[in-house]
């Protein structure tokens, strides 16, 4: 990997979190068959953290020192990440995980748009028409005022906006923030979070598959905290973005040979809409980054 440059690193790390993240997504909608949402959340929490203290201590990078202008940003990222774990294992647990991840593949348009909101990068207009664009694809697969529209499928775009919020907040911190560290508060308290609202749920006793699914859930969902969050600190986020539409992928090969699901004809229409104008935006980004420096190489001549 150390051969590689920052920018192949970053697209390794891209395509091992989306896949990680969909396979965990998978088993713990296997698990939810028979098992209370939030109970599978707490549980796989349990494990997850202990796993990741345990492998992180070992390895000698279990350190708590964050610098003390990163502490909020640190929280604010935690924040976002358990919203989104409740937003969108609601959607993933009512509708198809096809589906759920077609929506999540509008999340380059809007770290672009986030981007520009927040960070005070710029976006051309052909960049925005993209945005735009790329949002009527969301309703192609939300599909508002149809039969098979439900408030799941917002809840799912609502998990996108959150992920948005995450990616750029983790973009913020300095460099001296531990990435496994981040990742064992992330665990935690999502954790804490699945504990919390399980407490309105009425536990079961879990199957021996039932345990299977949480705990390989759970070894999936540590190595889509850990590369996650690695991805959004190496390399430039335009090149390595477009390689988060290899979750849509698994999705729909892991939704139709586990689950027997297949998007209808309008959502794969929209999902192939999000995903042409996502690859326009990083073109775009790109091209203009050349041109930028075209023209201060050519002011120093």
């Amino acid at each position: 990997m150390s051969r590689l440059s920052p920018n192949l690193q970053g697209a390794v790390f891209m395509i091992l979190s989306m896949a990680a993240f969909t396979l965990n997504d998978t088993f713990v909608k296997l698990a939810a068959g028979h098992v209370p949402l939030f109970q599978i959340v707490f549980l796989r929490g349990l494990s997850t953290t202990a796993m990741l203290v345990v492998t992180v201590y070992l390895a000698g990078g279990l350190r708590f020192q964050i610098p003390r202008r990163d502490r909020g940003r640190v929280a604010l990222r935690t924040f976002f990440e358990a919203a989104t774990v409740v937003a969108f294992l609601v959607a993933l647990t009512n509708m198809p995980l096809a589906n759920a991840s077609a929506i999540l593949s509008a999340l380059p348009l809007f770290v672009t748009l986030g981007a520009a909101l927040f960070l005070g990068e710029r976006v051309g207009w052909r960049r925005l028409s993209a945005i735009v664009v790329g949002f009527m694809g969301v309703m192609l697969i939300v599909q508002p005022g149809t039969d098979g529209f439900n408030i799941y499928a917002l809840s799912a775009l609502l998990a996108a906006l959150l992920v948005t919020g995450r990616d750029l907040v983790t973009r913020t911190f300095s460099p001296e923030v531990p990435s496994m560290t981040v990742a064992v508060i992330t665990a935690a308290a999502v954790c804490v979070m699945g504990g919390i609202l399980s407490t309105f749920e009425t536990w079961v006793q879990l199957t021996l598959r039932d345990a299977a699914y949480i705990f390989a859930s759970s070894i999936f969902i540590i190595g889509g905290y850990v590369f996650s969050i690695m991805v959004m600190r190496i390399g430039e986020i335009d090149f390595t973005s477009p390689f988060r539409y290899t979750a849509l992928v698994w999705a729909l090969v892991l939704g139709l040979i586990v689950f027997g699901e297949w998007p209808n004809t309008l959502a794969l229409i929209g999902a192939a809409i999000v995903v042409a104008t996502g690859l326009f935006t990083f073109w775009r980004e790109r091209a203009v980054k050349g041109e930028i420096r075209d023209v201060a190489d050519g002011g120093r001549i």
